[in-house]
């Protein structure tokens, strides 16, 4: 990812805390911010929906259309972004959740969380996919050096 993908990526995550922000990155590192309507799933129904947009996101049906099409271009999306309200840069369960299904990546892409607090970055990390688990093979500081 280059750095003013990573730029752009910060600021889209700092100017929408404490909300969770997220988006993809294109091949050729192009950033698309996407919409959070987990506070609308939330609204529809909690008791399936028990996050709200400061603790989970949810990508829209519009923007997983957007991603499906990425696949069939020379221009595919190769990362999907989040950031993290102040609990930091980590995949948790429900991360996972969004990103199997029955096991399998739903789309062949890397997940970068970002670690925001009281509206600024503090860091990243990407977690890639393998050998049944995520892992994370790259960090970055709060200007976007690798680390």
């Amino acid at each position: 990812m280059s750095r003013g993908s990573f730029d752009i990526i910060a600021s889209d995550c700092a100017n929408r805390y404490p909300e969770e922000a997220c988006g993809v990155v294109y091949k050729n590192n192009y950033v698309l911010c996407m919409e959070n309507i987990q506070n609308d799933l939330n609204r529809l129904d909690p008791s399936v929906y028990v996050r709200n947009s400061n603790t989970g996101y949810s990508i829209s049906i519009v923007d997983i259309k957007k991603i499906e099409k990425s696949y069939q271009t020379n221009n595919p999306v190769k990362t999907i972004y989040h950031s993290h309200p102040d609990v930091g840069a980590y995949f948790s369960k429900e991360d996972e959740e969004k990103a199997l299904y029955y096991g399998e990546l739903i789309f062949p892409v890397n997940y970068l969380v970002i670690d925001v607090r009281e509206g600024r970055v503090f860091g990243a990390k990407v977690f890639e996919y393998a050998n049944g688990k995520f892992t994370c093979v790259k960090k970055y500081n709060n200007s976007g050096a690798t680390s």
